[in-house]
């Protein structure tokens, strides 16, 4: 396993349509993440990197939205993502499309956005899943340098394990679009193979709580010696 943290540097497209099929994904991942909008609360979300920025994210509940980014057309805040000028504790919920895939450090990226969640906020990330068509693409060595071959593909229980090591809830994890160069992403094979999908998404919530509570280690108290009520020495002359 190539360890996360690499000293290539990636940059991010400005939009989906930098991405061959970029609209494709865009389509796919916001009809993915409709039935999750009604369900984040809270005042502020953050959209961090380009590609979040442009989701359509008008039936979040969430009114305040800021767009967070180095540099682009659509952002609210320049920034850099290692080191958000945001409180502490002070955001609600996070929308990390493809930002990992696009990140040197991932593990510094999400210490630094789970600085800025509250507790409970709430977490969604999104990435291409290696072991699908996009895949298969980075060991061709001419699309190696092309997008989006180019970015970093985390397998899914990698992104679970890191996110379980932060204490995080997943609610959600789904693979989708197979057919990276069809609109739908080819319905049939979407549904019944969705392991295969190109696309993968994870819904999660950050608990103060361990997920997994372990019972307290409560040494076995020694018995306190006490004298016995009405035991005393006697001593008897031998005859």
């Amino acid at each position: 396993m190539k360890p996360a943290h690499t000293l290539q540097k990636l940059t991010s497209p400005y939009s989906w349509a930098g991405l061959p099929w970029g609209e494709y994904y865009r389509e796919a991942l916001e009809q993915q993440l409709q039935p999750w909008w009604a369900k984040l609360f809270g005042f502020h979300l953050l959209k961090l990197g380009n590609l979040s920025a442009a989701l359509d994210t008008e039936k979040c509940a969430i009114s305040h939205q800021v767009n967070v980014g180095l540099a682009g057309d659509n952002l609210h805040v320049l920034a850099d993502p290692y080191q958000l000028p945001f409180a502490a504790k002070s955001v609600d919920a996070c929308l990390l499309a493809h930002t990992l895939s696009y990140a040197d450090d991932p593990h510094r990226l999400l210490r630094e956005v789970d600085r800025v969640m509250i507790d409970d906020g709430w977490l969604v990330i999104s990435s291409f899943n290696p072991f699908s068509l996009l895949g298969l693409g980075k060991l061709i060595p001419g699309l190696r340098t092309r997008q989006p071959y180019v970015s970093r593909m985390f397998t899914q229980m990698r992104l679970l394990d890191w996110l379980s090591l932060l204490n995080y809830e997943v609610l959600e994890q789904t693979r989708f679009h197979v057919l990276p160069w069809q609109r739908k992403g080819g319905r049939f094979l979407s549904t019944h193979l969705p392991a295969l999908g190109c696309m993968s998404m994870i819904v999660a919530r950050k608990r103060t709580l361990p997920l997994t509570p372990t019972p307290m280690k409560v040494g076995a108290r020694k018995p306190a010696l006490s004298r016995a009520v009405g035991a005393t020495k006697s001593y008897r002359k031998l005859p």
